[in-house]
């Protein structure tokens, strides 16, 4: 489809050939009547050609040429002469300058323009009342009236003109504007899905190295303290002579070893730990302060306040966990003689309190995590915070230990 730029562009090129045609051949119709002799036609016929050339090399110069060059107008300026003096030879050349009104506002400044059209005006009214110049009062008057009219009239459809050109620059501008827009918006989904992209793969290795960390204190609560017990266990057996209290332990070795294994077998299947398979929290932390009495000798109770609530089981497993890492804090590094577990179920939160009276220590003062150990609290910790929950320590040397989780209270879906 043909833009109204390329119309008017067009018109520009094609147009002045048009009229002068046109005017050419009503002119030489009327020649008989309205021309005097040969002279004037021999100066047409020069005039005629003078146009045809003037606007073949305009049409040649033209393009590339910025707005209001002295070019255009020069040919302005030329072709309105031009076309002044043919309609003094001859009036109905003033069809043909009449293009004078059309390209104005393209050709010339606006002042300029304004000149050009009401040079055009007098050429027009000129011809209109009965040719130039004006050979008595009445030719004078109808002169003055038709060069009124034709001022007012060009004057407000150069207004109109001046008012179209604006509205085309207004919209080519929002044009252009909206193409930058969209080539940003283009730019701006492509660093999009870049972004994207490696938001997925920071978020894959968050992942991984999240599942390293739930791997590494699954293996630590499970392998690690139960070779601690083992260990345990067997130096008994192998410091006593009695063969009945070797049984004993190197029956509560075996079944620490079992035990082991399959929590560790269930940590990397990311399964709960099996003394929640059958019993609530509650209930598996009650056999595990039992057997965790039984088996270190320090006398440990369990308490439950609040109103018992059942539990996800991803909360249960955090808290059952942290409570075997205090009590095996408890036994390798306190020397207790008692300790005690409270389950507290709040409104909105579970806490979990584990207390000994060891030899306690300086929370401030503990050293970093090496490859012997130290992992117990920063495991604690890591595990409450994977559910938006917390562990604080509290401990004094000389006055023993009390570790306080606190997470938020999720039923079983």
């Amino acid at each position: 489809m043909v833009s109204v730029e390329e119309r008017m562009d067009q018109f520009h090129r094609y147009g002045p050939f048009a009229l002068l045609f046109l005017s050419t051949v009503i002119a030489y119709a009327a020649a008989p009547i309205v021309m005097r002799d040969d002279a004037d036609k021999v100066a047409v016929g020069v005039l005629i050609a003078v146009l045809a050339v003037l606007h073949l090399v305009w049409n040649r110069a033209r393009r590339g040429l910025p707005e209001f060059s002295v070019t255009g107008r020069v040919y302005y300026v030329v072709r309105t002469a031009l076309a002044f003096a043919a309609s003094w030879v001859n009036p109905f050349f003033a069809i043909y300058a009449s293009i004078g009104y059309f390209d104005s506002v393209y050709l010339l400044p606006p002042r300029a323009a304004r000149i050009g059209i009401l040079v055009t005006a007098v050429t027009l009214a000129g011809s209109q009342s009965g040719g130039m110049p004006p050979t008595d009062g009445m030719s004078w008057t109808a002169f003055g009236i038709l060069f009124l009219i034709q001022a007012c009239l060009s004057s407000f459809f150069m207004h109109m003109g001046a008012r179209e050109v604006k509205a085309a620059q207004e919209k080519e501008a929002a044009i252009a504007a909206l193409v930058e827009t969209n080539a940003r918006l283009e730019q701006t989904l492509v660093e999009n899905a870049g972004l994207h992209d490696q938001l997925l793969l920071q978020a894959r290795e968050a992942g991984v190295a999240d599942e390293r960390r739930r791997l590494a204190a699954e293996i630590h609560d499970t392998i690690a303290q139960g070779l601690a017990g083992i260990i345990t266990q067997l130096q008994v057996v192998t410091s006593t002579t009695d063969p009945d209290t070797a049984a004993v332990h190197l029956t509560r070795a075996q079944d620490l070893a079992r035990t082991s294994l399959g929590e560790a077998r269930r940590s990397v299947q990311n399964l709960s730990p099996a003394a929640l398979e059958h019993d609530t929290l509650a209930e598996a932390l009650k056999k595990t302060v039992a057997a965790y009495a039984e088996r270190t000798g320090i006398r440990t109770e369990f308490t439950v306040t609040g109103t018992e609530e059942p539990l996800h089981g991803e909360v249960a497993a955090t808290l059952l966990r942290i409570a075997q890492e205090a009590l095996t804090n408890t036994s390798r590094h306190a020397r207790a003689t008692r300790a005690g577990i409270t389950l507290s179920y709040m409104d909105d939160e579970v806490a979990l309190d584990v207390r000994d009276d060891g030899t306690g220590f300086d929370p401030s003062a503990v050293a970093a995590r090496t490859e012997a150990g130290g992992f117990g609290l920063d495991g604690m910790r890591a595990r409450a915070e994977r559910i938006a929950g917390t562990v604080e320590i509290e401990s004094e040397p000389g006055y023993g230990t009390a570790v306080c989780a606190r997470v938020p209270l999720v039923n079983h879906a």
